[in-house]
């Protein structure tokens, strides 16, 4: 068995700048740079076959390379229960379309649709019980925070293998974005 998910990698630049975001949260648990990326479908744990089936199919996949702009500072969750804090995207129909297709691919070879509504983001913490006042702090600290226009030119299959220090992420394959 093999836990998968779709992303979009990040360029170090940008991953450096992320991490000058780290810190004045209590109760944040900070990603780890290497960690951040865009996901674009979580899978979840597949036995090699369909591995191998999720990959001829990403392969597939057809869009053409674009950018995308980071933009603002949010959180997933009530201010009282928040569990994710993240940074967002601005609207981008091209990346939209993208995750789009990478859906339709896999929901094609028998996967189940994913039931939530796309809100692509770049996860910068966990969070456990943070003071409502700081969150809110930091989340208005933070607002104005922006980084791009990032070029994509391709998206990748990861494994992600939990250990105690935290997730680990391998790409497995590469699928360029392509004219």
């Amino acid at each position: 068995m093999i836990r998968l998910f779709v992303g979009l990698a990040l360029p170090e630049a940008t991953r450096q700048r992320l991490q000058g975001l780290n810190g004045g949260l209590p109760g944040a648990r900070w990603t780890r740079p290497e960690n951040r990326h865009l996901t674009l479908r979580f899978i979840g744990e597949v036995d090699n076959g369909l591995a191998d089936d999720i990959d001829l199919a990403l392969e597939k996949v057809d869009a053409a390379p674009f950018e995308v702009t980071l933009d603002g500072v949010g959180y997933f969750g009530s201010a009282r229960k928040a569990r994710t804090l993240w940074v967002g995207v601005a609207e981008n129909p091209a990346l939209h379309r993208l995750q789009a297709k990478v859906e339709a691919a896999l929901v094609g070879i028998g996967l189940a649709p994913e039931g939530r509504k796309y809100s692509p983001h770049v996860t910068l913490a966990r969070l456990k019980s943070p003071p409502r006042d700081r969150l809110d702090a930091y989340v208005a600290d933070h607002a104005p925070f922006r980084d791009g226009p990032l070029p994509l030119r391709e998206f990748i299959l990861f494994s992600s293998f939990l250990s105690a220090s935290g997730a680990i992420y391998t790409p497995e394959a590469h699928y360029p974005l392509r004219v």
